[in-house]
């Protein structure tokens, strides 16, 4: 692990992150089409986890075997499914930047985002008063290889990571903060613990319109789940290939240009 010890949004930040693949991004990584549905990756989890077949049947609401190929492939470890539009296009701006070792968008940020930097100090104020904890602040970590990386929001103790939201859509405001529904995020946070060996992370919504009826803070502790990050890194690794590939596309498109010129 390598700790980058850079203020968020920096320009020095913003350089550690060129080419590497983010955990805010590993939800969008994992994204598929043409994949296993609900229903057949039940299935497939199931018979992976020691079931019987008429057991992984019964959870996952099959009345007889299940005889799909993609089912088939994925019970032999095969990939199955190709990267989403969002998850391709993300792949080769990765591999842009690491030909070119600089962010493609040049630290580009939304209003939102600039939003959620601002906030961000009060709202770690914030956590550390409701579950009176002292948060450090923790930089950007990245695998020893550099391909893969997090920019945690701080470390609380030994074993303890911190990440804030500062949300301005509505519908997500109201998932977390009236169904407790975090699922959206939960590539990141289980991410940051993969990256970081920690043991549990401490999830919190920031909304400072609530204050009138006290629910500007959402907290929520979340454990380290090793089977959850062994199923995510096994994605991580397959998308990290085809950022190799297109980096290699490219390198190889640029090279025979060169020889073409020199011709």
């Amino acid at each position: 692990m390598i700790i980058y010890d850079h203020p968020q949004g920096s320009a020095e930040w913003l350089a550690s992150r060129a080419g590497v693949i983010t955990a805010s991004m590993f939800s969008t990584v994992r994204k598929k089409v043409n994949g296993l549905t609900e229903q057949q990756a039940s299935y497939v989890k199931a018979i992976f986890s020691g079931m019987t077949e008429p057991e992984a049947m019964l959870k996952a609401g099959y009345k007889s075997k299940p005889r799909a190929e993609s089912i088939e492939r994925a019970l032999r470890g095969e990939s199955v499914g190709q990267p989403s539009e969002a998850a391709d296009a993300y792949a080769f701006r990765v591999a842009v930047e690491r030909i070119s070792g600089t962010p493609l968008d040049e630290g580009f940020s939304t209003w939102a985002m600039k939003r959620g930097n601002e906030l961000e100090p009060e709202a770690r104020a914030w956590v550390e008063v409701k579950l009176g904890i002292f948060v450090d602040t923790a930089g950007f970590v990245t695998t020893d290889d550099k391909k893969f990386g997090a920019s945690a929001d701080g470390f609380i103790d030994k074993d303890g990571g911190l990440e804030i939201k500062c949300l301005v859509d509505p519908g997500r405001i109201r998932n977390v903060i009236l169904s407790d529904d975090i699922s959206e995020f939960m590539d990141q946070i289980q991410g940051g613990m993969w990256l970081t060996g920690r043991k549990w992370w401490q999830f919190a919504l920031f909304c400072p319109a609530l204050e009138k009826v006290g629910l500007q803070l959402y907290t929520k502790r979340v454990e380290r789940d090793d089977n959850y990050i062994n199923e995510m890194e096994l994605d991580l690794l397959e998308f990290e290939r085809v950022v190799s590939k297109y980096e290699q596309t490219l390198r190889d498109r640029g090279m025979a240009e060169e020889f073409k010129e020199a011709a």
